[in-house]
């Protein structure tokens, strides 16, 4: 809330309109679950990386379209919603994490990806997204 009040008073409408959204899809989680309770955190960073990944995937879509005019909205609200997120870790951070548990579970093959993913994106929820994880997690598999 304090965030739209300053996005507001800034008249920064691309902001603004992210922050709206994240409040409007915190409220739907919520009363999706029934009760009016409170989202866990994890719960919290699931919505906004789901956002997130919303706003980056219409830019690209935008951009492949050569609509110039509505990436840069998209982009700005991407970024927006990504300063409520924990700290992502940078790829060798991920690399490290995933040689770990690849080691840990035994995987030596493709048909292991699976057991791999699950345990990576149990480990680094919030702090990096599925695409990289599995970029990784295929890049080292396959090794």
């Amino acid at each position: 809330m304090t965030a739209m009040k300053v996005a507001m008073k800034a008249k920064d409408q691309d902001a603004l309109a992210a922050l709206r959204a994240v409040k409007s899809a915190i409220l739907l989680a919520q009363t999706e679950s029934g009760a009016k309770e409170e989202l866990t955190e994890e719960q919290e960073v699931k919505l906004l990386q789901k956002l997130v990944k919303q706003r980056k995937d219409s830019a690209a879509i935008y951009k492949e379209q050569g609509r110039e005019d509505l990436v840069g909205p998209e982009v700005v609200q991407a970024e927006v919603i990504s300063k409520f997120l924990p700290a992502q870790l940078s790829e060798e951070e991920v690399a490290k994490v995933v040689e770990d548990v690849i080691t840990a579970v035994g995987a030596d093959s493709m048909k292991d990806m699976g057991k791999v993913m699950g345990q990576v994106s149990a480990k680094l929820a919030g702090q990096a997204d599925g695409k990289t994880i599995s970029n990784i997690v295929k890049a080292k598999l396959s090794n």
